[in-house]
């Protein structure tokens, strides 16, 4: 029982980000931001019409890229 509480309680402390969020801590447009979703280099879910970007999938896209310099 205690195993099955587990993983809600993980997803209820992931932080998501707006496009506009991203974009503006990227210090990108939100059209860049939204290609890098469509190609699968960023993750995020689709809320509606709208897309929520997990922080972390942020960090680690920006840890890639510093990496690869």
């Amino acid at each position: 029982m205690i195993g099955s509480a587990r993983p809600d309680a993980r997803l209820a402390e992931v932080r998501f980000l707006t496009v506009a969020e991203v974009a503006t801590l990227m210090r990108v447009s939100k059209m860049t931001v939204y290609r890098l979703v469509h190609s699968g280099e960023l993750s995020a879910v689709r809320v509606g019409r709208s897309f929520r970007v997990p922080e972390q999938a942020v960090q680690e896209y920006l840890r890639g890229a510093f990496s690869e310099q």
